[in-house]
């Protein structure tokens, strides 16, 4: 004869789908940063746990805000990004975004980033954020970026005659050093400095109910609540 603590197997069969649907689950992660110079690169890695629609997005040059709340301001550099899978090819790049993008309130222009990618399958992945035009000159990641090693191209570039400094954009305008980028649909994201901290989702709420059904079946076991079996 033996006792069975029926409400801790419960709680303990819940935790357990709640872990796996954890591994599954789509969250939104949001970055900020700021660039040095010209051709510095940002990097991201994220993985995608099942098959799901993810967006990428800048944010910094028209502002916005980003999917943790948080209102970006504008007046950020002209940015591109370049999108690489597990084995580091290229399978995307995005410089404008167009309609899917406000529009800056000083030029006018949707210079901001956007790339849909409906039901990208399971796997990691590797994204780039950079100044236009210091596109991936691909197919691999490992072929670098097209203006590495020119520091702040942009004014001879695009500026006007005589600019210096960095972040010029193509209609001849100064920006500022800020990007802002978010990361929508994975299961988890970070950049070589460190993972984000992604937004509330149904699993963190699954994840507090179970703690309250394992502690209701903590108090019951301290009630003497069991069922014999032989």
């Amino acid at each position: 004869m033996k006792m069975i603590r029926t409400h801790a197997r419960l709680a303990a069969a819940l935790v357990l789908v709640g872990l796996a649907a954890s591994g599954a689950r789509a969250d939104n992660f949001s970055f900020q940063g700021n660039f040095t110079q010209d051709d510095n690169v940002q990097l991201f890695n994220f993985t995608v746990g099942s098959t799901s629609d993810v967006t990428l997005k800048t944010l910094s040059y028209a502002g916005g805000v980003n999917a943790a709340g948080q209102t970006i301001a504008s007046g950020g550099f002209d940015p591109i990004l370049a999108l690489f899978n597990g084995a580091g090819l290229k399978i995307g790049q995005n410089d404008d975004g167009g309609d899917n993008v406000p529009a800056d309130p000083v030029t006018g222009a949707h210079y901001d980033t956007f790339l849909s990618l409906p039901a990208l399958a399971p796997g990691n992945y590797t994204v780039s954020v950079q100044q236009y035009d210091n596109f991936a000159n691909g197919p691999n990641l490992s072929d670098g970026f097209s203006r590495t090693g020119q520091g702040n191209f942009t004014a001879a570039f695009l500026g006007p005659e005589g600019a210096t400094g960095p972040f010029w954009d193509a209609n001849s305008t100064q920006r500022d050093s800020h990007w802002a980028f978010d990361v929508l649909g994975v299961s988890s994201a970070s950049t070589p400095e460190g993972p984000a901290v992604p937004e509330p989702s149904s699993v963190v709420l699954l994840g507090a109910g179970m703690a309250a059904l394992a502690a209701a079946a903590y108090k019951r076991r301290r009630g003497h609540t069991y069922v014999l079996a032989n």
